[in-house]
């Protein structure tokens, strides 16, 4: 039978990997916090925006173009919920939101009092594109008041049109950019990212919104601390959603090392990409470990065969994971949930797994990794011949 001509070590496939970990993720050191855990000591000021976190937050805000707001908040799907009350948006109403997604969205969407409503994605971007959102008005089963773009595992997507179809249509536009960290430098469109310990830049728990619209930030803020606007006393329904000053030392540690630890992700990354190049039927994202770092290796096999690759590998000692599993309209919460034709979300939930991946993953680790997929997608069998052969 004819392979997909895979080279690889027959000693090499002869034994087991170790067991591997699909993430393994590295915050700031004991070492690198004590500088700031000095400081706190010094202030005695342990919460409820203290120096360290107004620090922390001005440097994430020196990242972006000037005028830009950043928010700190306890999550990143906290920072969505109350992105999406500051907008005031009509109570039911629907938000429209890529089924290509990762949970947290679509739970801060109902948080927010909205009914997510599900659409494709473009099937080389993995992105909800803003035609398909424009399409989606007409026969929408309701008023659609918003709508979320997704950075897919942190591949920024171009924003001009979004910006367009806000000015448009009138709809309040937010990206969920949680593991965009690295790529987001600018925020026409309002942003949220994530701060959790398995991403690039992580603090354990945590995020911020980033903005240029000040009253929307005023809004938020304002909503992550009883309603409070500059007294004790309480305005609007609100929740406690703030980060501690603990939290802004770990993210302060984080920025200090954040120029060499993006090198060591993208050397990592490239060292990924150059063990699988023999192999043309797995496929990155676009840039990925070249013009933009993130935390995890999500790579799409040939149509359908990710849960055979994943079986193969899980039997080998490889951890995978598919970090959105089928894609967020599949599971159970969402059930009642409207939806679109969803025929590439469907096809990429069948086809996209996550490897193991972590900023220290070495050469050898790598191998193993490159070695037992190439293995696995051998025991599939020939590819398809090409369409009209």
């Amino acid at each position: 039978m004819a392979s997909y001509g895979v080279a690889r070590s027959n000693d090499l496939l002869a034994k087991p990997c170790a067991p591997m970990p699909v993430a393994r993720p590295e915050l700031p050191t004991a070492e690198t916090l004590l500088p700031y855990l000095r400081r706190l000591d010094e202030t005695r000021w342990y919460s409820n925006f203290g120096p360290l976190l107004t620090e922390f937050e001005a440097r994430l805000a020196d990242r972006f173009e000037p005028q830009t707001h950043v928010v700190t908040c306890a999550n990143a799907t906290q920072g969505l919920t109350l992105c999406l009350q500051a907008m005031d948006l009509p109570q039911g109403s629907l938000c429209a939101l890529p089924a290509y997604t990762f949970v947290a969205t679509a739970h801060a969407v109902i948080a927010a009092g909205l009914v997510p409503y599900f659409l494709d994605v473009d099937p080389d971007t993995w992105m909800l594109q803003p035609q398909t959102v424009r399409d989606a008005l007409q026969g929408a089963p309701g008023p659609i008041s918003a709508a979320i773009l997704v950075a897919p595992f942190g591949l920024m997507p171009d924003l001009a049109p979004w910006l367009a179809l806000r000015e448009e249509t009138g709809l309040q536009v937010l990206l969920d950019a949680a593991a965009a960290f690295d790529d987001l430098q600018a925020a026409p469109v309002p942003a949220v990212v994530s701060l959790h310990a398995t991403k690039v830049l992580g603090i354990g728990e945590g995020g911020f919104l980033a903005t240029t619209d000040d009253i929307l930030a005023q809004r938020v803020r304002q909503r992550t601390t009883y309603g409070f606007r500059g007294s004790r006393e309480s305005h609007i329904p609100a929740t406690n959603a703030k980060l501690s000053e603990y939290a802004g030392a770990v993210g302060l540690a984080a920025l200090d090392g954040w120029p060499h630890n993006r090198l060591r992700w993208l050397r990592t990354a490239q060292a990924v990409r150059a063990a699988l190049l023999h192999l043309p039927q797995v496929g990155f994202q676009p840039g990925w470990g070249a013009n933009w770092v993130t935390s995890v290796c999500s790579v799409r096999l040939p149509d359908g065969a990710a849960a055979a690759v994943e079986e193969k590998l899980n039997a080998r000692g490889v951890e995978t994971r598919r970090w959105w599993g089928l894609g967020c309209h599949t599971n159970p919460a969402f059930a009642g949930c409207p939806h679109g034709d969803l025929t590439e979300t469907d096809r990429l939930g069948a086809s996209v797994i996550g490897l193991p991946f972590a900023i220290d993953l070495d050469f050898e680790q790598i191998g193993a990794v490159a070695s037992a997929l190439a293995e696995s997608l051998d025991a599939l069998g020939p590819p398809p011949p090409p369409e009209g052969s």
